[in-house]
């Protein structure tokens, strides 16, 4: 599932993803590589999701002695939870459709 906003994607899997990672690695650099992507497409995806939300899914602590880091806001988890939520309904909702579409793919 894909939120659309003015013609970018505000939210989707790869953004939720990130999220993710970032609330388990504890920053975006450190999300950015458990994810196997640069440190600039990370940087660029939370800045494109936090421009498109009315509150911050992330803040993020500038480096300094302890090294800085990021963290999920409310808004964050709030994200997470709902997509994950969307996701699971959806799947059990249309259960016989995803199974008629795996037939279709080699395995």
């Amino acid at each position: 599932m894909r939120v659309i906003q003015d013609g970018t994607i505000a939210l989707g899997p790869g953004k939720v993803q990130l999220l993710e990672a970032v609330r388990e690695q504890g920053s975006i650099s450190a999300a950015a590589r458990s994810l196997n992507m640069s440190y600039r497409r990370a940087w660029l995806l939370m800045d494109e999701l936090n421009r498109a939300l009315e509150s911050p899914a992330t803040v993020s602590e500038h480096g300094g002695q302890s090294g800085g880091g990021s963290t999920l806001t409310p808004v964050g988890e709030e994200i997470i939870r709902l997509y994950r939520g969307i996701e699971a309904r959806a799947a059990a909702a249309c259960a016989p459709e995803i199974e008629a579409l795996m037939k279709l793919v080699k395995g």
